[in-house]
Parts: structure tokens; sequence; C-alpha cells
């Protein structure tokens, strides 16, 4: 971004991958508290057998390397994402971690001064005993505070992990267990707290108990405590001070950026939102009220909120995140773009990829086929015969029933081959083979399904003797070639689909079925790319209504008779 290099080298690619990785050692060092808290619904000699535990894990030279320079990594990743992060409009659950997580430092200062500052700088080792004694009887006031802090970083830890969880395809199957993780272990917490405090409180009639439980050697002096509470405050002094730089820096940059100039980015509609140079397609979106699909929060990880960049103007490189997405998604950059990534140095106009009024399922599915593309595939149309007539003779629940009856016997073959039922249009169905699989894998499967479907629908028939007059019969065109699929559909209504010629190709060869009275028609293309031998199956050169040149076909008068594949 040539007019804020500045900014270009601030932020690398792996840097929510540096906030998300710290976040979770800081996440495991509250949930083995938690643990330990829990420890304290036993007895208080039980909390401090487990803090042996965690002072085993966290006191060495390892784990306090690693726990405090993810603290510290994490505090400023955490200041630098508010800074960089240009819309204030943020979700619920967005507003709650950004909340949640600014409490924690000013939250954390007494406890972090008291156990871990105290400990390096005095040798002061205080153990459950002391600590409760100071939360429930010296200093109340801190007891709450602690409290506060549990409950606080464990609701910040979690909401990080479902921003980052929500987007994974096993998330559905585990929420309900994480969820229920996620509130059994801090109640624990909090009960086993609550019973190491009377705990100690009982202890504490008790004046020898007393006395060797707060003697100085252990909670340290007057003058030690009195240290300790002056480097809280300054902490406390210096967490406001950065939030406060970090406001003012915004500020500055709002101001230097209405200086520098604006663009302006144009929308389907005709809507224009002119916004300063530097912000994203995603946050002039959001800063114009303009409805743009996105779940992850601007972190490059749903894909929803790509677009298609429709001016012929020069683009900012994808950094490293996006890049990935996009190879992934099997798009051209300098066409397609997530608008959360894209900070534009030029005019341009942009058609979101994705409905904004998609529903919550449609936004947590994965996007990988989802991607409009051109690729190859066997398509089938399998149509009922007769269904009106058939419909005359029934009433109406039971024909529902029997078309109904109809397209699970189909579908069953399908899925049974390897292919995909996409469609229904009454009692017709499109199968389409090779979203998976290379062209002649997909033309085999797609042969392949050709008898399965006149096996199923002859045990169908043989089932609904009793009820039918005259046999269920269908017709079957089959083709293949390259189609465009992708979604389409308005809002939250969207299907995913393919079009293209070998589409209306397989829909006349079934249409044909019905003039030449046979029960499947397969284009000789088919049988090319599956490798697979026609002769002997009658050969017929197919005029079909919106083409010029025949298309070569091979008829089957009975769909059981296809060739094996």
């Amino acid at each position: 971004m040539s007019h804020f290099p500045y900014l270009q080298r601030l932020r690398p690619a792996g840097v929510r991958s540096v906030r998300l990785t710290t976040g979770l050692v800081l996440f495991t060092y509250v949930g083995t508290h938690l643990l330990n808290h829990s420890l304290g619904n036993i007895s208080l000699a039980w909390l401090e057998r487990g803090l042996l535990v965690q002072k085993f894990i966290w006191q060495g030279w390892l784990g306090t390397a690693v726990l405090y320079s993810a603290l510290v990594t994490h505090f400023f990743l955490g200041l630098w994402a508010l800074y960089e992060r240009r819309s204030l409009h943020w979700t619920p659950g967005e507003v709650a971690q950004l909340v949640l997580g600014l409490c924690i430092p000013p939250l954390l200062a007494n406890h972090v001064a008291n156990t871990r500052i105290a400990f390096a700088a005095f040798d002061l080792n205080k153990g459950y005993a002391q600590l409760l004694y100071s939360f429930w009887i010296a200093s109340p006031f801190f007891g709450r505070v602690q409290l506060m802090l549990l409950v606080v970083a464990w609701l910040h830890g979690c909401y990080g992990l479902w921003f980052w969880l929500r987007l994974k395809p096993w998330f559905g199957a585990w929420r309900s267990v994480l969820l229920s993780v996620a509130v059994l272990l801090p109640v624990l917490a909090l009960l086993g707290f609550l019973q190491g405090g009377r705990e100690v409180i009982a202890l504490a009639q008790d004046p020898v108990w007393r006395a060797a439980a707060t003697r100085p050697a252990i909670i340290g002096t007057d003058l030690q405590n009195l240290w300790l509470a002056e480097l809280r405050n300054d902490f406390l002094l210096f967490d406001g001070g950065a939030l406060l730089l970090v406001l003012a820096a915004r500020l500055v940059r709002m101001v230097r950026e209405r200086r520098v100039g604006r663009l302006c980015i144009m929308y389907p509609d005709g809507r224009k939102v002119f916004a300063p140079l530097g912000f994203s397609v995603l946050e002039a979106s959001r800063m114009a009220g303009v409805p743009h699909a996105s779940t992850c929060g601007g972190r490059a990880r749903c894909t929803l909120c790509r677009v298609r960049v429709l001016s012929a103007v020069p683009l900012p490189a994808p950094a490293e995140a996006e890049r990935r997405v996009l190879e992934r998604l099997g798009a051209d950059s300098q066409t397609v773009r997530l608008a959360c990534q894209l900070r534009p140095t030029h005019a341009l106009s942009v058609w979101p990829l994705v409905p904004p009024a998609a529903s919550t399922a449609f936004l947590q599915r994965r996007q990988r086929d989802v991607m409009s593309q051109e690729r190859f595939a066997a398509f089938m149309f399998v149509d009922m015969r007769d269904s009106t007539k058939l419909a005359a003779a029934q009433l109406p629940f039971d024909s529902i029933f029997m078309v109904s009856r109809f397209l699970s016997a189909v579908c069953a073959a399908v899925v049974q081959a390897g292919g995909l039922p996409n469609q229904f249009l009454g009692d017709a169905v499109l199968a389409i083979f090779g979203l998976h699989s290379e062209p002649a894998v997909a033309c085999r499967q797609a042969l392949s399904a050709v008898p399965l479907v006149a096996a199923n629908i002859d045990e169908l028939n043989a089932a609904l003797k009793q009820e039918l007059q005259t046999p269920i019969r269908f017709g079957i065109g089959l083709h293949c070639g390259r189609a465009v699929m992708g979604e389409i559909g308005f809002r939250e209504h969207v299907t995913f689909t393919a079009i293209g010629d070998p589409l209306n190709v397989a829909s006349r060869l079934e249409q044909l079925t019905k003039e030449i009275a046979c029960e499947a028609i397969v284009s000789e293309q088919v049988f090319q790319h599956a490798g697979v031998s026609a002769a002997g199956l009658p050969q017929l050169a197919a005029r079909l209504r919106g083409r010029d040149d025949p298309v070569p076909v091979r008829v089957l008068s009975k769909a059981a008779e296809m060739p094996r594949a």
C-alpha cells in the first residue's frame, strides 16, 4: 500500500497466527488454574498439592519464558489489533471479546505483583493458604477482583476459541461438549475457591495457625508489600496510558487519512461509498451500512466477504494469509479478492459473491466447493414417466408419497455410484458426477449409476405392485462436459448448482427418450471419457433443439443393458 508503507511493514502475514498461539498458551494457563481451584472442593491440602504441579509447569525456566513471552506478546498484539481495525461496527461477540480483553490487565495487575513478582524479587513463596487468607480476610476487595479475573479471562479465551473453531467442519458435532466444559470448569473452580476460603477462615480462628501462615518470611514485610503495591499501580498507569495512546493514534491516523484523500468503491446496486485510503473494502461496506457477508471478523478465514473486482485497476498484492485462501479457492487474485484484506489505492467497482443475508448455517459451511468455477463433470437427468396419469388415479397425499419413493430410489442409486443428487424438478432429478474426481472416473460413475437406477425402480415397482395399475417408468439422459458450478439464488434461498451446455444436452436427451420409447440415451462422449466400449448399443445422431450439429448418442431400450463401467 503505497500511501502507508509503514502500515504494510507492521502487518506481517503471521500476526494473527502469533496472536492465536499466544492466546492458546494463556488459555491453557487459565485452564490449569481453574482445574487447580476445582481441587478446593476436596480440601485445602489438595489445593496445595495441585499448586506444586502448577509451579512445576509454569515456574520452571521454560514455563516462565513461554508464559511471560505469550503474555507480553498477546497484550501488545491486542493493542495493535485495536489500532489496526478501522471500522468500529463490531458484532456483539467481538465487542464482548474486546471489552473482556481490555479488563484483564487491570484485574491481573495485583495478582501478578503479589505472586510471581513477589517470588522473583523477594523469594516470597506464597501458597493457597496465604492467598485465600488475603482474599477472604485481609483484603476482601482483591478477593472479588480475583474472582472477576477468573471469569473474565476464561470468557475472553472462550470467545477467542469460538471465533477460531466455529468455521471448522467438525465444530458443530462437538459444540455441545465444548460448551459444557466451558461452563462446568469455571463453576467448579469458583466452588473450589469458595470451599477453600471457608476452610481458611475456620483455620484462621487458631492464632498459632494464623501466625505461622502470615509470617513476614512468606507474605512479605510492610516495605516489600508497599513496593509491590507501587509496582502494581505503575502497571495500571502503563496499561491505561497504552490504551489512551492507541486511541490517540487512531485519531491521528483518521485525520491523516482524511487529508491524504478518499477513494470511491462502487457496488452492483449503483451505491457509491467514499472511504479513506487505507480502509479495506469490508470496512468501507460496514462504515456505509452496506450489507456484506462476513463471519470471521476480518481474519481471512471464512472467505464469505470475497468480491469480484470489476474495475481494471492495479490492486495491492495479497498478503500471505489471503494468498493461501485464494489458492485454496482456485481464484485469480486480480479478479477475486477477500474484502476484509483488500485495501485498494484506486477507485474500483466490486461485486460481492456471497449473499449478505445468508443464513447462519450457510455462513458456517466450508467454502471450498461454493466458489464458482468451471470444471468437467457428467450430468444425468432422470424423469418419472406419466406422473400426471399416475397422480390422477391416486389421492393427493398418495401422489406425493409415490413421487417421493421414486426420487429416493433414483438418489440412492446416484449416491451408491458416487454422484450427487443436485436438483429436484417436480418428479425429475439432476445428478452430478465428478465434483471430486477426474473426468474418466466421473463418466464411469455416471455409467454405473444407470443400471442401478433401473434396479431400484424395479424393486420399487415390486413393492408397490398392489397400489399401482401400471409400473413406474422413467427416462434417463446422460452427457458430460465443462460447466460452471457455483451458488445461485436470493438472500438465504441459495443453492449449489451447475450451468452450461452439457446440462442442456442431458436434459434434451432425457426428453428424447419419450419420443423413441427407450429408458436411457447416453452421449458417445461419456463412453469415450470413461474408456468403456459401447459396441452393440444402437447408435443415433440426435438432433436436439437449440443445437445445429447432431449429437452422437447410444440408445438403451432397457437401462439395465448398460455395459459394465
